[in-house]
């Protein structure tokens, strides 16, 4: 239950009443602390300015050597036989002793005495670094000029022009045959120069026409519009090129 709070003028106020002190809960102190203490005090005290008091001395005949701290490769325990030397080689024989007989050998003395050595082929060096290369591959001797068929036409060059000979010839007989039957007709120079400036104004007009188109195409008529300009403009350039390349031109005769 909480304890009555009064106001400041009342009565009650002036009745003296007793200070309850809280007691406090003891401190937990370890057992240990005596120890370590005193750990520190012979540790930490003892090499507070100039390390510990007593330290041993090296003796004079550990001073440190050349070499010594760096790693050392493990003792091969594996004895080394090695060759000496001291044993005498055979005398060499003398002008009066006999030579041993009865060895026989496969060997060809005449086709090795006779043998011509091997001649090394011929390189070239291109780089100060010594780098080489055969000559035969190094584009400078004629290699290619020495073969047989050198300067003659390749067999397939050969093979397409008689192809296009030969459709050319089918063509001029498809055109006589058409001219004897009156089907075709033949384009004289004015008229060809006549078609060839027609073809020319009308590029002119599509290509006039062309600049004139608005720069941004926002709608489907625009694109529509420019895409059949650049298709008729594309073929009448076509057909420019191909007036202009042949001199002899045949066209339908329409009677």
């Amino acid at each position: 239950m909480s304890a009555a709070v009064y106001p400041r003028e009342s009565v009650y106020n002036l009745i003296p009443k007793e200070e309850v002190h809280p007691q406090k809960t003891q401190r937990y102190v370890s057992k240990y602390r005596p120890t370590v203490v005193l750990e520190k005090k012979s540790t930490q005290d003892a090499m507070r300015t100039m390390g510990p008091a007593k330290v041993e001395v090296p003796t004079p005949e550990k001073f440190l050597k050349k070499h010594s701290k760096e790693p050392k490769l493990p003792e091969n325990t594996q004895k080394v036989v090695r060759k000496s030397c001291t044993v005498r080689k055979p005398a060499v024989p003398a002008r009066t002793d006999i030579p041993p007989m009865g060895f026989h050998t496969n060997r060809d003395f005449i086709r090795t005495a006779t043998a011509v050595p091997m001649k090394p082929k011929p390189t070239s060096v291109d780089t100060s670094k010594g780098h080489k290369q055969l000559l035969e591959n190094s584009g400078l001797i004629p290699k290619y000029i020495k073969k047989k068929d050198y300067g003659e036409v390749p067999e397939y060059l050969l093979q397409r022009n008689e192809e296009e000979q030969r459709a050319q010839e089918e063509y001029d007989e498809f055109v006589k045959e058409q001219r004897e039957q009156g089907a075709m007709k033949h384009l004289s120079d004015e008229e060809r120069h006549a078609v060839l400036e027609g073809l020319k104004k009308n590029w002119d007009e599509l290509h006039h026409e062309y600049q004139g188109l608005s720069l941004v195409t926002d709608n489907l008529s625009k694109k529509s519009r420019r895409d059949r300009l650049e298709v008729a403009m594309k073929q009448l350039e076509n057909d420019i090129k191909l007036i202009e390349r042949f001199k002899t031109i045949y066209i339908p005769n329409y009677k």
